[in-house]
């Protein structure tokens, strides 16, 4: 029995979706969640940068003695699979688990996919799941307004601008006719409402978060990490603690109290003092 906190890291609020999940999933493992909120938006820094984030990140978990980590992070598991996937503390991202959960959507209607302007631009969620659904057409749509509008609290179904951003940005995926939607940043979980009034019920709206924590769950209990007692949640953020605090109470439904922590230049690295 491994009792060690599983790490979880995001730009912001998106990867409490995937803590969520984890924490119906695995109730009784204790969770250090990091959110990188002084940095947010990771959708709109370059590769370099993202590369030199996920390996901070990675690291800054690491320094907690964790015994696994979730990259809840759509924009650096679809930029840095590689730093992901080498990491000494066994890790995932949420990109293959999500592609996979949408690899088994049936028919031929075509498939789309969401995420950050990174996260498209380098072209891994497409290129995966064509790897896994060869002939079937994919739509794959840039959202950069999504997590600047998700983390000024922006939330709502029946909120103006994000109804007017959601109508914008999935205008072409309505138009093709997707059968399924993938939200391929975490942030994007949180504005799901939304999302499926613009596109109805019709269309399957699968979640990168969940099929992570899925994918993790069974991967921990694969290298027999699995814990047992605890169920303690630990939240840092590198941005402003209480605006995080009250920001993540509000969404989760419980109270959260977060503990500031300097976010890195990105030449910097993460010392001791973590």
């Amino acid at each position: 029995m491994d009792n060690r906190a599983i790490g979880i890291f995001d730009s912001g609020l998106g990867g409490l979706t995937a803590a969520a999940a984890l924490r119906e999933l695995m109730p009784m493992e204790n969770i250090i969640y990091f959110a990188d909120s002084a940095r947010v938006p990771y959708g709109a820094k370059s590769r370099d940068e993202l590369l030199i984030m996920a390996r901070q990140d990675l690291e800054l978990l690491a320094s907690f003695q964790v015994k696994f980590i979730i990259a809840a992070c759509g924009t650096v598991s679809s930029n840095a699979a590689h730093i992901i996937e080498s990491f000494p503390v066994p890790s995932l991202g949420v990109l293959k688990p999500g592609i996979q959960a949408m690899s088994r959507i049936p028919g031929d209607a075509p498939l789309g996919i969401i995420a950050t302007a990174a996260s498209i631009k380098a072209g891994a969620f497409r290129r995966e799941l064509e790897r896994l659904c060869p002939g079937r057409r994919i739509v794959d749509l840039p959202c950069p307004d999504f997590v600047p509008l998700i983390e000024s609290g922006h939330t709502g179904a029946d909120d103006p601008e994000l109804r007017e951003a959601v109508e914008h940005s999935l205008a072409p995926a309505k138009e093709a006719g997707v059968s399924a939607l993938l939200l391929g940043c975490t942030h994007y979980g949180i504005i799901a409402p939304a999302i499926r009034d613009f596109l109805g019920d019709g269309v399957e709206l699968v979640s990168a978060s969940k099929s992570a924590a899925q994918a993790a769950c069974e991967r921990i209990a694969r290298l027999g990490l699995t814990g047992g007692e605890g169920g303690e949640t630990l939240y840092y953020t590198s941005g402003d603690a209480g605006e995080f605090s009250a920001a993540a109470s509000g969404l989760l439904g419980l109270e959260v109290r977060a503990r500031h922590l300097p976010a890195m230049e990105i030449n910097g690295r993460y010392g001791d003092s973590f």
